[in-house]
């Protein structure tokens, strides 16, 4: 059996290791970081502020003690750039790879450089990290692999085929772990994320999440848009779930949970119509106007799949992933932060 979340926090806090989170600005990356801190670890981040900022690394920096924030060496550079990556790695036990350019209707508007982060960046990661002699690489995969396969609950083992450059990518990226793994037995481990959510999240830019997207628009009282008839489901995911996900994947003692990719999700559907409703009664305590808030309907967007729904028995079986949070539970906490920050 694989230790619990709470024993694994407790094993890494009592032996402190160093840690690479590329990406380290992001939304995902910072709360990585923060939870890195705050159990005593040495972090050192990468990034070049493509889609992270600085003010993501100053709020971690309150939310933990001066001593913990002098365990974090900030690299600002690109994983594009393959001396970058080696120097990054250097001394690094576990590294966290998070960087890469998100978004299908970007990569459809630009495949070129979605390619080149994803594809070229991730193999710069990988043979860094393993010139470094890294313990375990643990990367950020997707649902979005998942393709046009119509089955569900999605089940790692059965995938279709990509619905968009981006998805080509993280394909791409799973079989490049694969390889490694068979071909220098090199330890990695890819987390599918489904539409992990929370604070931190950027709700600005022609990119922006569907979720921050929307606490911004209801909070300024903008108009928010939904693709398609609202009927469209996710499995929105919490943040602190992705992040136990992380840690639990770096540290797990089974060498035959390696060498995999893992679904990380609440498995719970979602519809667009019923996010809108569950975020708007969320902002109504804090803006009595977004009662009177009505979604506007467009077309459906090109790329998207219909529904999505995760089968998490692998990822609670061999790496012992027990998320915490529900989507409501996780919309409670994200509109803390959402209120305070955007109103």
């Amino acid at each position: 059996m694989p230790k619990s979340y709470k024993n694994m926090q407790e094993q890494i806090k009592s032996a402190p290791r160093t840690w690479l989170i590329t990406g380290v600005a992001g939304f995902i990356g910072s709360n990585l970081l923060e939870t890195l801190l705050t159990l005593d670890q040495n972090v050192i981040g990468l990034d070049n502020f493509s889609t992270g900022f600085q003010h993501n690394l100053d709020e971690v920096q309150s939310r933990v003690s001066d001593k913990q924030w002098q365990l974090f060496t900030f690299i600002k550079g690109d994983i594009c750039n393959s001396e970058t990556c080696r120097q990054s790695c250097d001394g690094v036990d576990y590294v966290l790879h998070q960087a890469a350019l998100g978004s299908v209707p970007r990569s459809i508007e630009d495949p070129l450089i979605t390619n080149e982060n994803n594809i070229s960046g991730f193999l710069n990661m990988l043979v860094a990290a393993r010139d470094a002699k890294v313990k375990r690489f643990v990367y950020a995969a997707s649902s979005s692999t998942y393709g046009d396969h119509p089955g569900l609950p999605k089940v790692e083992d059965k995938t279709g085929n990509p619905l968009s450059p981006y998805a080509v990518t993280k394909l791409v990226n799973e079989l490049y772990a694969e390889v490694f793994a068979r071909t220098y037995n090199f330890k990695t481990i890819g987390l599918r994320y489904f539409n992990i959510f929370g604070q931190r999240q950027d709700p600005n830019g022609a990119y922006a999440a569907v979720i921050p997207l929307w606490f911004a628009g209801l909070i300024k009282n903008d108009t928010v848009y939904i693709n398609g008839d609202g009927e469209t489901s996710r499995d929105f995911c919490f943040i602190d779930n992705a992040v136990q996900a992380n840690l639990l994947a770096a540290t797990v003692d089974d060498e035959a949970a390696t060498d995999q990719v893992y679904n990380i999700a609440f498995s719970e559907r979602t519809t667009l119509n019923e996010l809108y409703q569950l975020i708007k009664k969320r902002v109504i305590t804090a803006n009595a106007d977004a009662e009177e808030a009505k979604p506007q309907y467009r077309d459906f967007r090109t790329g998207d799949v219909r529904h999505s729904l995760a089968d998490i028995s692998k990822a609670k079986e061999r790496i012992g992933y027990e998320p915490q949070f529900s989507v409501k539970k996780g919309l409670d906490r994200a509109a803390e932060w959402y209120i305070t920050n955007l109103s």
